[in-house]
Formats: C-alpha cells, sequence, structure tokens
C-alpha cells in the first residue's frame, strides 16, 4: 500500500509541474496548486491516507508524498516570479525595477496595555491559577448584590455605574466573573478574570473605559499569609525582583479583612521620593483581602459553604500598572493611539 501511495504521489506531482509551467497567469497558477495542494486537493488526500497505513508503512508513504508536496511547492513560487517579472516586462517603457530596496513599512507591536495584559496573566498562569472571562453587560445582582453591595449600599456610589436599564449596568469591575464562576465551579478554585470595566469618570488617573484584572482562590484552607505571599510574589515578578511590598487596612464590601497594597516606587533613587509616588516612596497597585462569607452565602451552593470553604481575592487595574511600570503620568496617553508614545514600549 506504501508502494502505491509513493506512485501515485510521483503522478501527481508531474501532472502539477504541467499544470503549473502550462499557466500563463496569477489564477491559473493559483487554481492548478488549489486543485493539487488545496484542502479538497489530490496530493492533500494521499497525506489524509497515511494514518490507515501499517506503522512500518508510514514512514515511507509520507516521505514521498512530503517531496512530491515540497516540489509543487517550489515549482508553484518559481513560475509565480516568473509571471511576475513577464508582467513588469510587458508594462512599457519605464517598468518598476524589482532589484530596488522596497521601502520598509511602519513596524507595529503589541500596545502597552496588553504587554501588561499578557504579562499579568503569564504570571499567575505560572501560579495555577485559570483566565476566565464574562459578559461586559450585567445584571445587577452579579455586579453588586451577589458581592454583598446592595441596593442603597455607600460603595455603590464609588463605583459610578453606567446603567444600560433596570437592573442592567456596564460591568464597574470583572468581580462578576469570580460570581459567575463559582456558579459554575465547585471549589477548589483558583482562577484570574482580566476584562474591560465601564465607570463614570475621567480625568489624569482615571477614565471611563478601562481595564482590569481580579483573582480568586477558594479552597478548604485558606489564609491571610497565602494571599500575602501571592501578591509580593506577583509585585517582584512584575516590577523587579528587588521591589518592596506593604500591606495596609482598608474596607471593600466583599473582602473581610481587606487590605490595599503598596509598592516601592520603582522611579524614586534609594527610595527617597519622586514626583511619581509624590514624596512618599510608595506606590498603590491593588486591594485585597479575605472573601466575605455574606459572598458564599449568595452564591446558594453547598460546596461554597463558609464554615467549610475560605478565599481571597485581589483586584488591580491593568491600565495602572503599564503606567506605573513606564512612567507614564496621564492615563489618558495610553487610549490616544499616539505613536510617538507608544513606539517607546
Amino acid at each position: 500500500m506504501s508502494d502505491e501511495l509513493s506512485t501515485q504521489a510521483a503522478d501527481l506531482a508531474g501532472k502539477a509541474g504541467e499544470a503549473l509551467r502550462g499557466a500563463s497567469s496569477e489564477a491559473e497558477l493559483s487554481a492548478a496548486k488549489s486543485h493539487y495542494l488545496g484542502k479538497s486537493g489530490e496530493i492533500t488526500a494521499l497525506l489524509k491516507a497515511i494514518p490507515g497505513l501499517a506503522p512500518d508503512q508510514r514512514r515511507t508513504a509520507g516521505r514521498a508524498i512530503n517531496e512530491a508536496k515540497k516540489s509543487v511547492e517550489a515549482l508553484f513560487v518559481e513560475r509565480r516570479t516568473a509571471i511576475a517579472d513577464a508582467a513588469l516586462s510587458a508594462s512599457g517603457p519605464n517598468p518598476v525595477d524589482p532589484s530596488l530596496p522596497a521601502r520598509s513599512p511602519w513596524q507595529g507591536h503589541v500596545h502597552v496595555i496588553t504587554q501588561a495584559w499578557d504579562d499579568i496573566c503569564d504570571i499567575f498562569s505560572s501560579m495555577g491559577y485559570s483566565i476566565e472571562e464574562g459578559p461586559e453587560v450585567e445584571t445587577d445582582w452579579h455586579c453588586f448584590e451577589a458581592l454583598n453591595i446592595p441596593q442603597g449600599h455607600p460603595a455603590r456610589e464609588m463605583q459610578d455605574t453606567f446603567y444600560v436599564d433596570d437592573g442592567i449596568v456596564l460591568r464597574t469591575h470583572t468581580s462578576p466573573v469570580q460570581v459567575r464562576t463559582m456558579l459554575r465551579k465547585a471549589p477548589p478554585l483558583r482562577v484570574i478574570c482580566p476584562g474591560v470595566v465601564y465607570r463614570r469618570d475621567n480625568d489624569l488617573t482615571h477614565t471611563p473605559m478601562f481595564h482590569q484584572v481580579e483573582g480568586l482562590l477558594v479552597d478548604d484552607r485558606v489564609t491571610m499569609a497565602d494571599l500575602k505571599g501571592t501578591l509580593a510574589e506577583f509585585a517582584r515578578a512584575f516590577f523587579g525582583p528587588k521591589t518592596k511590598v506593604r500591606f495596609r487596612a482598608s474596607y471593600f464590601p466583599f473582602t473581610e479583612p481587606s487590605a490595599e497594597v503598596d509598592v516601592s516606587c520603582p522611579f524614586c533613587t534609594k527610595a527617597k521620593g519622586c514626583r511619581v509616588c509624590k514624596d512618599t516612596g510608595w506606590l498603590e497597585i491593588l486591594g485585597s483581602g479575605m472573601v466575605d462569607p455574606e459572598v458564599f452565602k449568595a452564591l446558594g451552593r453547598p460546596e461554597y459553604d463558609p464554615n467549610v470553604v475560605q478565599g481571597f481575592a485581589f483586584g488591580m487595574g491593568i491600565d495602572r500598572l503599564a503606567m506605573l511600570r513606564h512612567g507614564i503620568g496621564d492615563l489618558r496617553l495610553l487610549f490616544e493611539n499616539d505613536v510617538r508614545l507608544l513606539e517607546q514600549f
């Protein structure tokens, strides 16, 4: 059977060569190549037959078919160049000189926010966290009530929410993804939730649309020490191994106890203070804490009995981290697409 496939491959390579050499235009050339090497091409069909051979026959047949495929591809490139050269020669008394150096195209690259997004995901993935995503238009229950922020709670004013309809909002954080994940999956759970969020705010350090990543870990034995170790390791991986980390007591409706996390300013000379950190030597990067038992109760799932499981959560602005890492003074610059700024990174 392998000899038969090898013979067929050689015959098809010969026929393909005749078809390619006979093509007089780009369209005819492409059609000939597709006939033999396309998804339904004759040589492609031979490759699909290899798994049906005995193990000792596959190598011989595969080598013959691949050689046929390579010879057809090489001839296609050769004929395409010849057809293009012929077209240039027939273009008139002032043809384009293909030997001249081409104009250098503008080289794009990954946006500075995307760089930070990818780096954050890579760091937490290396710690065993999976990545979850959810809708940007959320219900009030997922965005607030399930997170221990009921109607009339003062924290709702801090969010500056865009309301789409009664009970429907543009999410103000990616914490609803944590809720949706817990409703789908039982503990142990270790996830991060990056995404776009919206708030009615616009100044040097805030924009109406920005990017957040929030993390959640739930298991039967989780402590504040686990949270501190995780975030300290993240800070050193993102900002550099010499980065110092401190935790300050704070308040968030969905965690108790709660803490804000600061890192030593990467722009200061010997941590003496600068305009970025306002002469404090520290920069605030995220909020965190142990998941409030009321959040587990709101899920209505026995797997998340707060007497059995504990967890910690944290959230950070990706745009802010990108600003701090690169010393960008105005958050709005990241969204203006000024190449003079973006090409620096």
